[in-house]
């Protein structure tokens, strides 16, 4: 049987997908480290843009959606002066917004491979 916190935490990241699809954020991942010892939250959600513009756009569109959708507000934010890797911290879920170049650098991915993985088809 779920609970409270598992349905919100899941309707949290829904919404979160959600709102990077509508800006076109591509290879959405979502990382589940519930099972892992020592992670700092329980998702990580990772996406990215092809420009500091796109980048913004999916972060503020994400914290318009999350307010909007769930009267939550972001716990903590870096990132938005270059817009090269925005964090967007839910507390239960860290988002990372990148420009792809720096994704690519950073592979975050794999520093955290030992997560179980959910890939999300980028839409058109």
């Amino acid at each position: 049987m779920r609970n409270k916190k598992d349905v919100g935490q899941q309707y949290l990241g829904k919404t979160i997908i959600e709102s990077i699809q509508e800006k076109k954020g591509g290879s959405i991942i979502n990382i589940d480290l519930r099972e892992l010892n020592n992670s700092i939250c329980e998702y990580f959600i990772i996406s990215h843009g092809d420009s500091n513009t796109q980048v913004r756009a999916i972060a503020e569109n994400i914290e318009e959606k999350v307010k909007k959708n769930l009267n939550l507000n972001v716990y903590h934010r870096e990132g938005y002066e270059n817009a090269t890797w925005i964090l967007l911290d839910f507390n239960t879920i860290v988002v990372h917004i990148f420009q792809k170049e720096t994704r690519q650098h950073y592979r975050l991915e794999d520093l955290w491979a030992d997560g179980k993985f959910t890939k999300y088809e980028d839409i058109e």
